[in-house]
């Protein structure tokens, strides 16, 4: 039986980073299973299934700077309500950084992916979400739209002040496919791109 609760050893974990690239690397380590429970999410459960096969890419982001919240693969299948279901390749990434902003926009815009920003500086843009999922071609969730500070404190309570300061006040990307089902996929393709080491002349 799973226990409804972070393990103190986990919640040591995450309340002990400090930095945005000790963040990425215990989101990492929870992608890969390392660790049994993250913040802001159900309690000693790993990522969806759907999910594994992105494990990678995701894991790499997380480590590059970009630290990954949510994801979703390209689909297009019944589901066991009977409805038919289209996923568009997605994922949600925190970025605390400018420049790697920038690159992941502009590179993500370029591929032709639809991007949403929402920055939570003083006065910074809020885009309005996309629909990525859909039941039988009517509206299911979207990515992107400002996250409301209830929201926030809850996708990240085992953060300590200062980090929680700066994800909170950081910049929430979104990067989808413009496709539904399984063309999206190249979205992993492009992203796995930022996470090499630029090239040098």
């Amino acid at each position: 039986m799973r226990l409804p609760w972070m393990s103190r050893a986990d919640r040591r974990r995450w309340s002990s980073a400090r930095t945005v690239a000790d963040l990425g690397e215990l989101m990492a380590l929870w992608l890969e299973g390392e660790i049994a429970s993250r913040p802001g999410y159900q309690p000693r459960f790993g990522p969806d299934e759907e999910t594994a096969h992105l494990v990678p890419v995701l894991a790499a982001l997380c480590r590059a700077g970009y630290v990954t919240t949510c994801s979703q693969p390209g689909l297009a299948e019944p589901g066991f309500d009977g409805r038919w279901w289209e996923q568009r390749a997605a994922v949600e990434l925190v970025v605390t950084d400018p420049a790697l902003q920038r690159r992941l926009v502009e590179a993500a815009r370029a591929a032709g992916m639809l991007v949403r920003v929402n920055d939570y500086r003083r006065g910074g843009v809020q885009d309005q979400p996309v629909v990525v999922t859909t039941a039988d071609g009517e509206p299911f969730t979207a990515f992107g739209g400002r996250i409301g500070r209830a929201d926030m404190r809850n996708q990240w309570p085992e953060l300590g002040r200062q980090l929680y300061a700066r994800v909170a006040h950081g910049t929430y990307v979104s990067v989808v496919a413009p496709e539904y089902g399984s063309a999206g996929e190249r979205l992993w393709e492009i992203l796995a791109l930022l996470t090499e080491a630029p090239q040098t002349c």
